[in-house]
């Protein structure tokens, strides 16, 4: 198929990643380009040469100083966000009508959920958030437009008073996310924001005697100076924004992974990443944990409870790494990923047909 796959246009799609939305979407558009698929990617600047990205050509637009003057401007940043999907949209409804056969929404942006009627293409989109108020509108206002994935059933949940979605898990590429011995210490993975609560993992580390390294982007540079760095010792380290080559090695050196969501996390990337690399998770009970967490891979704690955590580390710990790796294979691969959104897309393109 010919499909054009739209990423956030706010980090480029490259490592080390911004985040698991990124990750995602490098490995999605490997995954369908390995497959045979002409795959597109509308990505922001500086994304990885290695996939095929095509950065719109859309003139730079710089508000005037009347227009920024206004006591209700938006930022600059968000300005440029609009005007490139704004352009996207635009290309996909006239110059670009019949070059792809589906497109992929894998953004958070709701200008291709809002437009989606005027193109000729069937567009899916992934719902990788909870509720979005933007996105509610968007979809308020183009009902029927687009088919829509959900990354868990705890998203789609979420989602069910406004659209009704496919479950399409996320995935990992397992054969890069691979077993590593264990033995070392805990280890918390992702961006260091307050939704992500790193300070909470610190603290129930700390209560259950294991040693801990943090590795991610520092994304709320406020929040980690004031939670985070305070937090730091002999005991905590604070590895810093990691390649996948050195994050895979870290993982695979631990002896437990800490998961701490402090809202309803719509999948965890940060799970999958740990199980494949064989190493159990222990983590807050929130959003779709206990979807990729088996009794078998890892140990839940109630949202919040840090000694409750604490005792999950200890437990978890103690769960067979084979067995997290076999589950990983089974139940989180990029390849089990993609096998769904194929099917999408093909029921897409039937309804389009139909249509």
């Amino acid at each position: 198929m010919r499909i054009c796959l739209v990423a956030s246009s706010r980090h480029p799609i490259r490592q080390p990643f911004a985040g698991g939305l990124e990750s995602l979407t490098h490995q999605l558009c490997h995954e369908l380009t390995a497959r045979g698929h002409d795959v597109t990617l509308f990505a922001g600047p500086g994304s990885d040469p290695a996939l095929p990205v095509e950065v719109l050509d859309v003139p730079a637009f710089e508000p005037s100083a009347a227009a920024m003057a206004d006591v209700n401007a938006p930022s600059r940043t968000w300005l440029a966000e609009h005007h490139a999907y704004l352009g996207l949209m635009l290309a996909l409804g006239s110059r670009w009508a019949d070059r792809f056969d589906v497109v992929h929404n894998n953004s958070l942006h709701h200008l291709p959920v809002a437009m989606a009627g005027s193109v000729p293409m069937q567009v899916v989109t992934t719902l990788h958030t909870p509720p979005l108020p933007w996105l509610e509108s968007a979809v308020a206002l183009a009902p029927g437009s687009s088919t829509f994935a959900a990354v868990s059933r705890s998203t789609a949940r979420g989602w069910a008073h406004v659209v009704r979605s496919e479950v399409v898990p996320n995935g990992v590429d397992t054969d890069v996310f691979r077993a590593g011995p264990g033995g070392g210490p805990a280890v918390w993975s992702g961006r260091l924001v307050p939704e992500k609560a790193p300070h909470l993992a610190i603290e129930a580390c700390r209560r259950a005697g294991v040693p801990l390294v943090l590795a991610g982007p520092v994304s709320d540079p406020a929040y980690v100076e004031r939670e985070v760095l305070p937090r730091l010792g002999p005991d905590v380290e604070l590895a810093g924004h990691l390649g996948r080559d050195e994050l895979v090695a870290l993982l695979g050196r631990a002896s437990v992974a800490v998961v701490t969501p402090a809202w309803e996390e719509p999948y965890g990337l940060v799970c999958a990443e740990a199980l494949a690399c064989g190493t159990p998770v222990a983590a807050f009970d929130r959003g779709a944990m206990r979807e990729i967490l088996s009794p078998r891979t890892g140990r839940l704690a109630r949202s919040g409870d840090v000694d409750a955590l604490a005792r999950a580390v200890a437990r978890a710990a103690t769960l067979d790494r084979d067995e997290c790796r076999v589950h990983a294979v089974a139940h989180c691969s990029v390849a089990r990923m993609v096998d769904g959104y194929e099917r999408l897309y093909e029921r897409a393109g039937r309804q389009d047909r139909a249509a």
